[in-house]
């Protein structure tokens, strides 16, 4: 399976983004509101400058504190993000994304970012593939 197909199967396929200025409270409230796990850092809305996650938040209000919630996202984000593209095999980017530990990556072409696929719709489009080959092999067994 391909990255492109599990964005053709999102039922959403826009991309929740926030500029660099944006402060990690107005950040929290987005994520809340979406009910979404990470946001994309862009200035343009086109190329993925920096993500930050719950993750990356809960965790700098662990070491930190609540006073960081008032700085910008440009100061807690994950800078250059280990971003995909829509040809690429789907098992490829969720081995990158277990190796690496987080859990959304930008869809991009040329520069800019057409997409953002989360861990959980790859493992969903896998799961959907094994049903799907489980299926033919049964059907093969059972000689329909």
């Amino acid at each position: 399976m391909l990255v492109q197909q599990i964005l053709k199967s999102k039922a959403n396929d826009t991309v929740a983004t926030v500029a660099p200025d944006t402060t990690v409270t107005e950040a929290v409230r987005l994520l809340s509101d979406k009910r979404i796990g990470a946001l994309v850092v862009s200035q343009d809305g086109k190329r993925a400058q920096g993500i930050i996650s719950e993750r990356d938040i809960v965790r700098e209000i662990g070491q930190r504190g609540p006073a960081c919630l008032d700085e910008k996202v440009s100061a807690l984000m994950t800078a250059d993000p280990v971003t995909c593209h829509r040809d690429e095999a789907a098992d490829l980017v969720l081995g990158r994304m277990t190796e690496g530990r987080f859990r959304h990556i930008p869809v991009v072409e040329g520069e800019e970012m057409i997409g953002l696929i989360s861990i959980g719709d790859v493992v969903k489009a896998r799961l959907a593939e094994l049903s799907m080959e489980k299926d033919a092999l049964e059907g093969m067994i059972m000689g329909h």
